[in-house]
């Protein structure tokens, strides 16, 4: 099988989760560089993983590296561009989210794959783990029945240092609050089980913090298949907790975590005896148990690479998400109900996420 090569772009906290990601394929891919900015951290990181090159261009990189893939855990702002820029040298990308920083920018890295033949897959890495896929398989069944009522919440706390880094906060460079930092991976996860969405009536405002963006937002969703869905995404909560949770007409499925899951953190409630006589050995019934991490993504990019297909969460399915979070943006700033497909090039919300307004900011008694 072949091997491919694979630089990496920004060494700062998300970044040993991408070297742990490459040591997963257990040498289908190698970590050949890494680039940042800052030269001492550049080659600290390099010598810490025992790189054969560290680099401070990215450009340069590209350039000399010839990557089949770029993994980019740069701040958000950079995304896009860098996505961009990673298919027209002939690699393809595997980005951390948010992977950009509207409908519009999306569409631009869309344009590129379709030029170059190469792809950008964002990061959610919540999709990939085998319980994930084990409990979608069980619910698209029909097993659980018909899904009713789903609640997601992102509770996450962030304090005023983490703020205090110069891009965070700020809409041009961190993109969004919770709902493109934080929830947008628990957002996701639910978008990913329950699919297609219809419409959503959304709040967010900035509650405690110093900063441009919301640092909570709060929705109501309609899908496609009948199911309502309340969500959380908010910085502000000291007992921190990723929740989710899907209320079907025989069972109640739930997950609790943090930033991370496996097997241990589902939970399955059967509505009768009877329901639980027939869904519980289907329940048991758990594949070998790889958690929600960005090595089980990557490997199912390299599996994409080998055939040329489009990654899970590359395309329509990665737009669908965007989508959403515009959505939730637009009728949280214009206190409207906001439908999806209605987002259209012309529309502040597709340029830029908040459209160029701001969350309300309330007064501090």
């Amino acid at each position: 099988m072949k091997k491919y090569r694979a630089v990496l772009v920004g060494t700062g906290g998300i970044a040993d989760a991408h070297v742990n990601a490459v040591n997963h394929t257990q040498g289908r891919v190698q970590l050949v560089a890494a680039c940042d900015i800052d030269a001492a951290r550049s080659e600290a990181f390099r010598a810490k993983h025992q790189l054969a090159k560290a680099h401070t261009d990215y450009a340069a990189m590209l350039r000399e590296e010839k990557p089949d893939i770029v993994l980019i855990a740069a701040p958000p702002g950079l995304h896009a561009a860098m996505s961009i820029a990673a298919m027209e040298a002939g690699a393809w990308v595997l980005c951390e989210k948010p992977l950009c920083a509207s409908l519009a920018e999306f569409d631009q890295i869309a344009a590129a794959e379709q030029r170059t033949g190469n792809r950008t897959s964002c990061v959610f890495q919540m999709r990939f783990a085998s319980s994930n896929t084990h409990v979608r398989h069980l619910l698209a069944s029909g097993q659980f029945g018909r899904p009713l009522v789903a609640v997601c919440n992102t509770l996450w706390y962030r304090d005023v240092p983490y703020y205090s880094v110069p891009w965070r906060g700020k809409w041009k460079t961190e993109l969004g609050g919770p709902t493109m930092s934080q929830g947008i991976h628990t957002m996701d996860h639910l978008l990913h089980l329950l699919g297609d969405w219809t419409e959503v009536k959304a709040v967010a405002e900035t509650l405690y913090h110093q900063i441009e963006v919301e640092d909570v937002s709060m929705a109501l969703v309609k899908f496609a298949n009948g199911a309502r869905a309340s969500i959380v995404n908010a910085t502000l909560c000291p007992r921190q907790e990723t929740y989710l949770r899907l209320d079907c007409e025989h069972a109640t499925v739930e997950l609790t975590h943090l930033y991370a899951y496996k097997r241990e953190n589902w939970n399955m409630t059967p509505a009768t005896p009877e329901a639980a006589a027939r869904l519980q050995p289907a329940w048991d019934a758990f594949p070998e148990d790889v958690g929600s991490i960005h090595g089980a993504q990557l490997l199912a990019m390299v599996h994409d690479m080998d055939r040329g297909t489009v990654p899970l969460t590359s395309g329509p399915e990665a737009r669908r998400t965007l989508e959403f979070l515009a959505a939730l943006y637009k009728s949280a700033f214009t206190n409207t109900t906001v439908t999806r497909g209605s987002i259209q090039p012309g529309d502040p919300f597709y340029a830029v996420m908040h459209g160029n307004l701001s969350p309300k900011r309330e007064k501090k008694l």
